[in-house]
């Protein structure tokens, strides 16, 4: 399939998303010192007082049951029945997660026990960053990023930008997906944009444009084109160099979907970017906001539209509510206050039906229904690690506790 289909998707037919700004209705706004989105979560609305503050607390309690269960491991999905992990000893593309999620709590904690358990466990990603993988983005941005003031996390955050870096081929556009994972290796994928856009543009003026030019080759592929209604999130390049799309994963991804939109809704907070990026991001944000439904669908999407009575997927609400709320914060995004309000809802349903609580069979603070593998029937009702993180994060963020514009 030619790339002059991808190429047409961005230039035309893209019109503002079917949810705007009510006139009169504010939008989310920033605190001067602060660049969370304040949406009082734990004192007023329909919701109740103290919803976020508590359900942060839930995650982190579970957070440490997790550390004493996997040790020196990486946990990756968790047995809904009991919260038995499985994990893996290198992490996986999931490792960062964990680690990230270790750098949460121990900023809410402000505890030097919990800090030192989150340098311990972003140390241990050090392998990944010279691994032939676009991933290294979601492993080593997302397992730094929330690492403030760490100055060993921030050397092998910079590290990885380099090691990216080199690996961004220019003929092609774009960081290939890799081999290290296994399949073939010149592969474009949804899920190897997010994390690799901020950790790219971390390298300076070149790595700016590099992320750039990441971003825009996979939209380019994976925006919906004429004729089609989602995204397709899975390129591959084939023996006479165009590329040819895969058959999985399927379009109506939704996690993927929610990939998507995270790195848009980052590149849009990177600032400017070459030859109108901004105003080209910020149509593609609308594009994926009306066309998977970001605003009006399910709360909590399933896991593959293609089947709406299959398996639910917890994690990719998580990313979506922190996608929007990331978009909340940027300057001219038309739907910006429908994103806020959006995020919020997402986040509260999260926790009031999918988080344990205590008094039950199961640990507490487990985000149920997560969905690793559809296709394959692989933890499709478990909790997921990276759930748990974007979940954290979103609410973290809510109760200004991280800068969204800088994780």
């Amino acid at each position: 399939m030619s790339e002059e289909r991808g190429r047409r998707a961005l230039d035309d037919g893209w019109g503002r998303s079917a949810v705007d700004d009510e006139p009169g209705r504010s939008r989310a706004h920033l605190d001067p010192g602060f660049s969370g989105v304040h949406l009082d979560p734990g004192r007023s609305g329909a919701h109740g007082g103290g919803w976020a503050e508590e359900a942060l607390d839930r995650l982190f309690r579970r957070v440490g049951e997790t550390a004493e269960q996997v040790g020196a491991r990486f946990p990756l999905y968790a047995d809904p029945a009991d919260g038995r992990w499985t994990s893996t000893g290198r992490g996986s593309w999931t490792g960062g997660f964990w680690a990230g999620l270790l750098w949460l709590r121990a900023r809410h904690t402000d505890d030097d026990r919990h800090r030192s358990a989150a340098a311990t466990a972003t140390a241990g990603l050090a392998p990944w960053t010279d691994a032939d993988t676009a991933t290294r983005g979601l492993i080593l941005w997302y397992g730094t990023a929330p690492a403030t003031g760490d100055e060993a996390a921030g050397v092998l955050r910079a590290r990885a930008a380099r090691a990216a870096l080199a690996a961004w081929e220019p003929k092609l556009g774009l960081v290939p997906w890799g081999a290290a994972l296994g399949g073939p290796r010149l592969r474009a994928r949804a899920d190897g944009v997010p994390g690799l856009v901020p950790l790219l543009a971390s390298a300076g003026p070149e790595g700016r444009a590099a992320a750039t030019a990441h971003l825009h080759r996979h939209l380019e592929l994976c925006l919906p084109g004429e004729g089609s209604r989602r995204p397709r999130p899975s390129w591959r390049r084939n023996e006479v160099d165009d590329w040819e799309p895969e058959p999985e994963p399927a379009p109506g991804w939704t996690r993927g979907e929610a990939w998507l939109l995270l790195a848009v809704a980052d590149g849009l907070l990177l600032g400017e970017t070459p030859s109108g990026g901004s105003e080209l991001l910020t149509e593609a944000a609308e594009l994926l906001i009306e066309r998977c439904e970001f605003l009006t669908g399910p709360l909590v999407p399933p896991a593959e539209t293609r089947h709406p009575d299959g398996p639910q997927d917890t994690s990719a609400a998580a990313i979506t509510a922190v996608a929007l709320l990331k978009l909340a914060l940027v300057p001219g995004v038309p739907s910006a206050s429908a994103c806020a309000a959006r995020a919020v809802a997402v986040l509260h349903r999260l926790t009031d039906a999918h988080l344990t609580r205590p008094g039950g069979p199961r640990p507490v603070g487990m985000l149920l229904d997560g969905c690793y593998d559809a296709p394959g029937g692989t933890a499709v009702r478990h909790e997921l690690v990276w759930g748990d993180f974007f979940l954290a994060l979103g609410l973290s963020a809510l109760l200004g506790g991280v800068d969204l514009g800088h994780v």
